[in-house]
């Protein structure tokens, strides 16, 4: 019998604005059946805020996946941001300290934070205006820091991209740091893996990289996006689920939701799974970890 009894993944989206189209969410049930979208409450799409307070109220025990990151680099360094004063010493401690200084912000949004004197200097913000920060002076390319879990992400096939990064369609700065926000806001109400143990039996949130489903749902190549329903099915029949109904185009965010919520139920019994060889526990309170990553 499953430990859970739900299987949500959430797509999230860091762009501006009340509703984003880029949110989706997808449930898939312990006893089975094909991946489900969930309805946003609003046909504009999710606002941020809503996603938050269904997360309060989870049903039954429900393994979440945000595919958003969870936490900064900070082995590499001993510090999330080498040289602030303010930099915390812990996940928790970035959270607070991002959802503070972007109190001004509307919608979860994270300018605040990008924009602050301090902590922009950490951040790539475009060619030729990255953060004089932003690479470590003995840093081994011009790809930004990352944290362990990203690093072991290259073992599953797949390129990650620095949580310092904020440039380019396949930043994942921004929408991590409105994660991040949300995930303070939600406190202690759903323990965060591995930022806190993970308990015997509730409801459990933890970060996911929807490309890591996506390689085992059989996408090959440097793009792991589906965009048709037949072949969001075919990778769906190669996790061992039901497909979804539909024909023709769909849109990578339900595609990638509704993947990643059936690839946790395939997946979450694997006891290796949440006992990667390279996760300290120096490395879960602070950077925390992906999921599948091993």
């Amino acid at each position: 019998m499953s430990r859970f009894s739900h299987f949500l993944a959430v797509d999230w989206s860091g762009a501006k604005g009340a509703r984003q189209k880029g949110i989706a969410l997808a449930v898939a049930l312990a006893e089975g059946g094909a991946p489900v979208l969930v309805t946003p409450p609003d046909p504009k799409g999710w606002a941020r805020s809503e996603v938050l307070a269904l997360l309060g109220d989870l049903p039954g025990a429900t393994l979440v996946g945000l595919d958003l990151g969870i936490g900064l680099p900070h082995a590499d360094a001993g510090a999330f941001f080498p040289g602030w004063d303010a930099s915390p010493a812990d996940a928790r401690g970035l959270w607070a300290l991002i959802d503070a200084l972007c109190a001004d912000d509307p919608h979860l949004e994270a300018g605040g934070f990008v924009s602050h004197p301090q902590a922009s200097r950490y951040f790539r913000h475009g060619a030729g205006a990255e953060g004089d920060r932003f690479l470590l002076p003995d840093a081994p390319s011009r790809e930004g820091r990352f944290r362990i879990a990203e690093i072991a992400q290259r073992s599953a096939g797949v390129r990650p991209v620095s949580n310092f990064n904020l440039v380019g369609a396949a930043q994942v700065g921004k929408s991590s740091l409105t994660g991040m926000r949300m995930l303070h806001q939600l406190g202690r109400r759903v323990p965060v893996w591995p930022v806190d143990p993970l308990p015997e039996s509730g409801s459990v949130v933890t970060e996911i990289y929807t490309s890591v489903a996506a390689r085992l749902g059989g996408v090959t190549g440097a793009a792991t996006k589906i965009r048709s329903y037949e072949a969001l099915n075919d990778a769906l029949d190669r996790i061992g689920s039901p497909p979804v109904k539909g024909s023709g185009a769909i849109d990578d965010h339900s595609s990638d939701a509704l993947l990643t919520a059936a690839w946790l139920r395939r997946v979450h019994g694997e006891r290796d799974l949440w006992h990667p060889p390279a996760l300290t526990t120096d490395i879960a309170r602070t950077e925390g970890w992906t999921f599948g990553a091993f």
